[in-house]
Formats: structure tokens, sequence, C-alpha cells
């Protein structure tokens, strides 16, 4: 199961690549295909809705099917086809498809991991081992910064995906050596996704997951790239450095937020602290304009670091979630918190398209402005939750 765990966590790195390199990509696509900002906001869109909308079947192939196949089988069609199709594309449509088709690929990954430690170890360590595989994993947002913006230079961006739809393939036939499926739950138990959305305990939760990740999801996956092109006129290795910064922060967010609720005994205001500072640093980035290049990348990695209370807020929800519904439990709320980014892609392209004029920063506001908007009203409704610990 351990090599089984490491090959989950570098299908993870991949999840983490995809879900971020169109920041990198940017200049090159639109000189090269025509993509304009907006074109790879639907783009990335995509991806996060289609990984949303596998959670549910997802969850249901957790629980009857195991992750070995769900995962393997995904990964390959999905992530290998999807990025063998991206360095094909002749055009924005091509990419936003072949985007569709590698959020389909990475949708189980995570919640592979996050079965299996529901599963085969104690709950109390589930925010911990959920933190370790997120951080870790994340890696892969550093290698769609710099090292991706340099590969693009050397290699060429279609020559790039071509290595990372074999890399992907790769990667699927090895989980499906390697993973093992724990073994089901004693005795005969019945039950579907509408039992737990009769939980009350969830739904003060459900609003907070669905907000919480979509800031710095969307300004790392995207909106850092044409931001620091349009008003600073960055090239497309400076801002893969901008990114890194980003990434890193994210990564060193994530692995603080694993332990803190054992060590203050609280999941509820770990996670609501957290979220309000974001809001600060959200409200500092809409005031921002104008200001020298090095604040907004500070306050994009202040973004990226206090809104990486994912795991937390999975461990929250997770621990209302009887054994038997394990899978359907982690993708439901992980359909919320990705489903987030999705509609906000799609929202943030349509900002920048009917905003866009002589004043470059005028989009970037608006965009900030929606992102604080949305996460201070999931905050005032995550009030009300119940705290948990196990």
């Amino acid at each position: 199961m351990q090599a089984g765990l490491i090959l989950l966590c570098l299908a993870y790195v991949l999840s983490q690549f995809f879900r971020a390199f169109l920041a990198v990509l940017s200049s090159v696509l639109a000189q090269d295909i025509g993509a304009a900002p907006d074109d790879l906001a639907f783009a990335s869109g995509m991806w996060f809705l289609s990984f949303a909308a596998m959670q549910l079947p997802v969850g249901w192939a957790l629980d009857h099917a195991g992750p070995r196949r769900t995962a393997a089988l995904l990964l390959l069609l999905g992530g290998g086809g999807g990025a063998a199709l991206f360095a094909a594309a002749a055009g924005p449509l091509h990419v936003s498809i072949a985007m569709f088709l590698i959020g389909i690929g990475c949708s189980p990954v995570l919640m592979a991991s996050y079965y299996i430690f529901a599963r085969q170890y104690p709950p109390a360590r589930f925010a911990t081992l959920a933190a370790l595989m997120l951080g870790v994993g994340s890696a892969g947002n550093l290698v769609a910064s710099y090292p991706t913006a340099l590969a693009v230079d050397l290699f060429g961006w279609r020559q790039t995906l071509a290595g990372l739809a074999v890399v992907s393939a790769v990667v699927a036939a090895g989980l499906f050596v390697t993973v093992t499926d724990p073994d089901k739950p004693d005795g005969e138990h019945k039950g579907s996704v509408l039992d737990l959305l009769k939980m009350p305990a969830l739904w003060a939760i459900f609003p907070l997951m669905l907000v919480a990740y979509a800031p710095s999801g969307a300004l790392r996956g995207l909106w850092i790239g044409p931001y620091l092109n349009d008003l600073y006129g960055l090239s497309t290795q400076q801002v893969g450095l901008a990114t890194m910064v980003m990434g890193a922060a994210m990564i060193a967010g994530t692995f603080l937020y694993g332990p803190l609720d054992r060590m203050l005994g609280t999941r509820k205001w770990v996670i609501l602290v957290g979220n309000l500072l974001a809001c600060l640093a959200l409200g500092g980035l809409v005031l921002a304009a104008g200001a020298p290049v090095w604040m907004p990348v500070l306050l994009m990695a202040a973004i990226g670091f206090f809104g990486a209370s994912f795991p937390v807020i999975m461990a929250h929800g997770r621990a209302f979630v009887p054994p038997h519904l394990a899978g359907r439990g982690v993708t439901l709320l992980n359909f919320f918190g990705i489903g987030g980014v999705g509609i906000m892609q799609f929202a943030t392209g349509r900002i920048h398209a009917g905003m866009a004029g002589a004043d470059l920063s005028l989009p970037y506001t608006g965009i900030f402005s929606f992102f604080l908007v949305c996460l201070a009203l999931g905050c005032a409704i995550y009030l009300l939750s119940r705290d948990s610990m196990d």
C-alpha cells in the first residue's frame, strides 16, 4: 500500500500541474493559436467543471470498485489522452476540450488517497495525512511555474505536453500495479449521496468549501499570468518565477494547516481565522493596482498561504460521514471545493471580457473584488457550523 500511495502522490503531482500550468502558457498560446485570457479562463473552468462533475461517480466507484481501478483507468484515458490532444491543439476550442478530458483524468487521484486514509487510518490523523498528501503532491504546482516556462522555451509547448501525456500513461499503469484496495466494511450497509445531503451539519460547511479554494486556485491556475503580463509586461520566465513564489506559499500553508486542528483542539476556528486572513489579502490585492510588482506577487502568495485550508475543511466534514459512505463523503466535499473554482473561472472570464478597455487594471480589480465578496459570504455562513474533533 505504501508503494501505491507514493504512486498516487505522483499522480496528484500531475493533477496539481494540470490545474496550474495555463498561467505560464498564456502568452505563448495567445501568440501561437490566438487564445485570449477569457478563452483560457473558459478552458481552466472546463478542467474544474469536469473534475467536479466526476466526483459523485468517482465516489460511487471508490466504494464499489475500489481506488486501484478507478484511479488507473481514468488517469490513463483522461490524463494521457487529454494531454495528447492539447499537444495537437490548433485553436482555443481544442484546448478547452483537452482540459475537460484532463480534468476527468485527474478527478479520482486525491480522493483515492483520502478514501484509503479514511478507511485504514485513525480518524484523528485524517487532517494531517490529507495535508501531507496535498502538500507533497503540490510539487506539481511548482513544476507548473518556472520549470514549465523553461521547458517551453527549450522544447516548445507542444513537445512539453506530449511528454506529459506519456508520463500520465506510465503513472496510470503504475497505479494499477501497486495500489491495493482496502477491505470493505463489515456487515451490509446501504446508503447514497442523498443520505449525506440530509445531514444538517454538512450544510454549513458546503458554502465555505465552495469558495475557500477558489481564489488561490483560480489566481494560481490562470489569472496571475495575464495580470503580470498585462500590467507589468513580465516575460514567460518572469511569470514562471512569480507563480513559483505563489505555489511555494500554497504548499507551506498546506503543511501548516495540517496539524493545527490537533494542536489547537479545534477545526472550525483554524479554518475561519485562516480564511478571514485570506480575505484581508484579497482586499489588499484589490487596492494594489499601480503598486510595485513585488507587492501584488506577495499578496497573491498570502492568498495562496491562507487559502490552503482545504484538507482541514475536508476533515471537518468527513467527521460527520459514516464509514460505509467514506468514498462518497470525501468526493461530495471535493465536488463543492473543485466545482467552486470552475464556476468562478467561468464568471471571472466574463468579468474580464466585460470590463476590458483602456484601463488594463480595471478587469482584474473586478475579478479580485468578486473573489473577496464570495469568500467573505462563505465565512459568514461557516460561522453557523458545528465544530468536529475525532
